[in-house]
């Protein structure tokens, strides 16, 4: 994620270079909306001796809206649900079914975006509040999930069609976890989910 962002900066300056002196004086619009299609890849990490916990994929919808600080500064509000189904696979064979919960990461990024022709990529960083709900404790009596503060880091590109629509290819890294508490035992285990996320949409500018 750290060479898409570098490769991402060092593609968008060179394009904002070559195009400074034709677009210095151009009108931008300050506010934009995006609606993608997401792939939600879990990389879950955990302190459980003797067992990993095994996060599944997700398919959603993502819709975003953005506002432009100057032609190039932006912040951009990430909104976006997801279920996933949680394992507990266990050193030497089997797991035990942990259901499945529902993640709401609202992200808020800092953005930076580079201009050539009908070319725009973009980088960013920012938080984001993940709360855990709609739980299904699985094999287990229960189980809950502490909600949390995380970080993220973005890069992107947007393609315009014309003076409103565009084309958005975006991937985001959220650095986030949990403290995960089963059967009300008075230990918590910690889970890092670090959810990789791909997207692919249409956005609009207004």
């Amino acid at each position: 994620m750290k060479n898409l962002l570098l490769f991402t900066l060092l593609i968008g300056l060179t394009f904002n270079l070559s195009a400074q002196d034709t677009d210095a004086t151009d009108d931008y619009n300050k506010w934009q909306a995006r609606l993608r299609l997401i792939s939600v890849i879990p990389s879950p990490d955990d302190d459980i001796d003797g067992a990993d916990v095994d996060i599944s994929t997700a398919f959603v919808p993502e819709l975003d809206f953005t506002y432009f600080f100057s032609k190039n500064l932006a912040v951009e509000l990430i909104l976006g649900t997801t279920k996933h189904n949680v394992d507990l696979d266990i050193d030497g064979g089997g797991s035990l079914d942990l259901g499945h919960v529902w993640l709401l990461p609202p992200t808020l990024n800092l953005q930076y975006h580079f201009y050539a022709n009908d070319f725009k990529p973009y980088v960013g960083a920012g938080v984001n509040y993940t709360i855990f709900y709609g739980v299904d404790e699985g094999d287990l009596d229960d189980i809950e999930y502490d909600n949390s503060f995380g970080f993220s880091l973005q890069a992107g590109l947007d393609y315009n069609l014309n003076d409103k629509w565009f084309l958005n290819l975006d991937v985001k890294k959220l650095f986030l976890k949990t403290d995960v508490t089963v059967n009300g035992a008075p230990d918590t285990s910690e889970v890092n989910i670090d959810p990789l996320i791909v997207g692919l949409g249409v956005g609009m500018k207004f």
